[in-house]
């Protein structure tokens, strides 16, 4: 069974994800269908709020970026209670587009350094200091644990442009490949 992607509009995707503990049920079970959710919707990465749940969870496979990207050439990962503890000072712009933003792709601006704390699936911790686009990767899918979207990050003239787009996602008048899960109507 695939996990159904929650779309711009839930409230879940605008909530701070809690940190978990080993004890949190089903924890193996829920990672593994979120690797297969999000090799299903060809995503690159998937945070936990993404499918329904606001936890600290996400996993990330940036490998098949590894052509254009080389510092992605074998990152993948599961990151439970990150935390990004340093951020770099130069910025790089690059085009990004998200599973629960169908359809929409931007350039955003981001540190081109970060350094995160996490705990991998068997909750043993790490420090990663990541550049380029895996530091990309990381960050966009961590605003998935702040609450944040990619199109937080965009300029007010931006977000004018793509407003019909987002109300039209926010109101289910999208068709995607995956399964999905609207914003409830108001």
């Amino acid at each position: 069974m695939k996990l159904p992607v929650y779309l711009y509009g839930h409230p879940v995707l605008r909530e701070v994800a809690k940190d978990i503990t080993p004890d949190y049920p089903e924890l193996k079970e829920l990672i593994e269908l979120m690797w297969d959710s999000m090799y299903e919707s060809e995503g690159i990465g998937l945070a936990a709020p993404q499918i329904g749940k606001s936890i600290r969870l996400l996993v990330i496979d940036a490998d098949v970026m590894s052509d254009s990207f080389p510092e992605c050439k074998g990152f993948k990962r599961t990151m439970i209670n990150a935390h990004i503890v340093e951020r770099g000072e130069d910025t790089c712009t690059e085009m990004e587009g998200c599973l629960s933003v169908p359809g929409i792709s931007e350039n955003v601006t981001r540190p081109k350094y970060i350094k995160i704390e996490y705990l991998d699936e068997n909750f043993e911790p790490h420090t990663e200091e990541l550049e380029g686009f895996a530091a990309r990767v990381v960050q966009h899918e961590y605003d998935h644990l702040e609450g944040k979207l990619f199109v937080d990050h965009l300029s007010g003239l931006r977000k004018q442009l793509i407003k019909k787009k987002l109300h039209k996602i926010a109101q289910g008048m999208i068709r995607c490949d995956y399964k999905t899960v609207s914003a409830p109507k108001r």
